[in-house]
């Protein structure tokens, strides 16, 4: 049985955790400020549809493969990791849309909900989620 102490280190921990948003969140929120409630409905629609295909992949057992097979877990991280150096890319050559005071150019809803799917699907960390072992 946990001591006083102990449970108040966790309790705290886990207040920590629950108030903190996630990168869903942040995605979500983000794009409901800059381009209106549509665009963070369809966003939160490309983010939930992400779990469920996470969830999906468990359940015929895909995941299970992948957190085997460490080069398939590394494909997944490297296609993760060039979408991040993609995004980041463009939002360095495209320098005048880091500007706040222009009006943000108009984003189509497939585009916000691709990138909420991509953002969710090529997360290394979501096969955690299912209670299956990492690769190291």
């Amino acid at each position: 049985m946990p001591g006083n102490a102990n449970l108040l280190v966790f309790l705290t921990a886990s207040l920590v955790v629950i108030v903190a948003p996630g990168p869903d969140n942040v995605l979500v929120l983000t794009r409901g400020v800059t381009l209106g409630r549509r665009a963070a409905l369809v966003s939160a629609t490309g983010a939930s549809v992400g779990l469920v295909s996470h969830s999906l992949f468990a359940a015929a057992g895909l995941s299970a493969l992948l957190a085997q097979s460490a080069v398939a877990f590394s494909m997944v991280k490297y296609a993760g990791a060039a979408y991040l150096i993609f995004l980041s890319v463009r939002a360095l050559l495209d320098w005048n849309s880091l500007v706040l005071t222009q009006a943000a150019p108009p984003v189509g809803l497939r585009s916000v909900f691709t990138q909420a799917l991509a953002s969710v699907i090529l997360r290394k960390y979501e096969t955690r989620w299912v209670g299956l072992p990492r690769p190291p």
